[in-house]
C-alpha cells in the first residue's frame, strides 16, 4: 500500500506538471517511463518546446521555439550523407543532402539542401515525417500560413523569421529583427548541379503538392520583409525546417 501511495502521489505530480505547462501555453510532448521494483524509478522524458532538440539518429541538436501553438525547429536541418551537386538524390535508402557549393561547413552553418521527394522519403502524403527526426513532420503549406498569419501576414512575417544582422544576411537584411525567434538564415537553394544565392535567400520545403510534379515552398530575401509562396519543380534543393507533431 506504501508502494501504491508514492507512485499515486508521482503520477499527480507529474500530471499537474504537464497541465501547468499546458496552460502556460508551452508544448509538451510525454515519453517518460515509470518502472516499480520494488523501488521506485521515475524518468518524467517531458519535451518542453523552447529546449535543444537531440536528433537521436546522429546526435545533433537544435534549437527549438514555441510561435503561436506551433513548435517549429530554430535552425534548418542538417541530416543525411553528403553527395556532390553532380549527382541526384535517389530512393537508395539512404537520406542524402546537398551541401553549398558541396562544402560540408555550409551543411554545418546553413543546414542541407534536400530536393521533395528525398526530403518526403518518396511519399507524397502531406505532412508526413520525411526526414524529419521521430515526433517532428515536414511542414503543410497550411502550416506555413499558420505561422506567417500569426506574425502578422506574408508581408512582414520575413522580418519577424530572419536572424539580425550581417554575420550570414547580404546587407541591407531589410526588416531582419527575428523577433519571432525563427531565425531564417540564408541557404540559397540547389538545382542541376549548380548553387545559388547563399547569403541573398533561403527557401523551405513544405510537405504540399503543387501539382504532380511541383510543391509549394516559402522563400524569404534579404532586401525586404516579405515571405513569398512559390510553387516550382521539386528538383530544387531547399532548406527543411521540421514541425512538432
Amino acid at each position: 500500500m506504501k508502494t501504491l501511495r508514492y507512485i499515486l502521489i508521482t503520477m499527480l505530480f507529474l500530471s499537474s506538471n504537464v497541465t501547468l505547462f499546458a496552460q502556460s501555453g508551452l508544448k509538451v510532448r510525454s515519453g517518460g517511463t515509470l518502472t516499480v521494483n520494488g523501488n521506485l524509478s521515475i524518468t518524467p522524458g517531458l519535451f518542453v518546446c523552447g529546449q535543444q532538440l537531440t536528433d537521436t539518429r546522429d546526435g545533433k541538436k537544435y534549437s527549438t521555439v514555441l510561435i503561436g501553438t506551433q513548435c517549429w525547429m530554430a535552425q534548418n536541418l542538417n541530416f543525411g550523407t553528403k553527395i556532390p551537386g553532380s549527382t541526384t538524390q535517389t530512393n537508395n535508402g539512404i537520406i542524402e543532402k546537398y551541401c553549398y557549393n558541396n562544402d560540408e561547413n555550409n551543411c554545418t552553418t546553413y543546414g542541407g539542401l534536400y530536393q521533395w521527394d528525398e526530403a518526403m522519403q518518396y511519399s507524397t502524403t502531406e505532412g508526413t515525417q520525411g526526414i524529419c527526426p521521430n515526433g517532428w513532420h515536414l511542414p503543410a503549406d497550411a502550416e506555413w500560413t499558420i505561422l506567417t498569419d500569426y506574425l502578422g501576414g506574408a508581408t512582414i512575417a520575413g522580418g519577424k523569421m530572419k536572424e539580425a544582422g550581417y554575420s550570414h544576411w547580404l546587407s541591407p537584411n531589410t526588416g531582419a529583427t527575428n523577433s519571432s525567434g525563427f531565425n531564417s538564415l540564408p541557404g540559397g537553394y540547389y538545382l542541376y548541379g549548380s548553387f545559388y544565392e547563399l547569403t541573398i535567400s533561403v527557401s523551405f520545403l513544405s510537405s504540399s503538392q503543387n501539382g504532380a510534379p511541383n510543391a509549394f515552398n516559402r522563400y524569404i530575401y534579404y532586401d525586404n520583409e516579405f515571405v513569398g509562396r512559390d510553387g516550382g519543380s521539386r528538383l530544387f534543393g531547399y532548406s527543411a525546417r521540421c514541425l512538432q507533431d
